[in-house]
């Protein structure tokens, strides 16, 4: 037997946590949010919380731990994308963008060469500042992905 899929959330920066858990509350989904210590997490009915500790890169390597086939992954990091691909989970970021084999390798070169550029004393634009239609565009896609999933009995 295998466990029932989760949503899990990669929760430090994440701006759709309210839209994630009305999601899942509306479908019956549980929801993992991870975050550090540094980030206080609401507990609610339907959510399981986890802090862990504040080193750089301990969330990630949580979710990488315990994320399973059939797992909805939300989260800003190419790297921990993969890594849920990898694992045959289904990986979202939060503005509504899918994840997969055919963008996750452009996606990863392509923070490589802004990291090089920035480490050369090159300047980036940080990311745009979260929309409405931003959130919406994320709460349809992953309203889509968890009806697909339950129409066509996948986990």
């Amino acid at each position: 037997m295998t466990a029932e899929p989760t949503i899990v959330v990669d929760a430090d920066a994440c701006p759709v946590k309210r839209e994630i858990v009305e999601a899942a509350r509306a479908r019956g989904v549980p929801v993992l949010m991870v975050a550090s210590h540094d980030h206080r997490l609401q507990q609610e009915a339907g959510v399981e919380i986890m802090q862990v500790d504040r080193s750089d890169q301990s969330v990630d390597l949580y979710i990488a731990n315990r994320v399973r086939r059939g797992d909805i992954v939300v989260t800003q990091d190419f790297g921990l994308a993969t890594i849920a691909l990898a694992r045959g989970a289904v990986a979202l970021s939060p503005r509504g963008e899918q994840y997969h084999d055919r963008n996750i390798d452009y996606l990863m070169e392509r923070r490589h060469a802004l990291a090089k550029r920035r480490r050369g004393g090159g300047r980036t634009k940080g990311p745009r500042a979260m929309t409405d239609e931003d959130r919406y565009r994320f709460q349809q896609k992953l309203t889509k992905v968890l009806e697909s999933r339950q129409e066509n009995g996948e986990p």
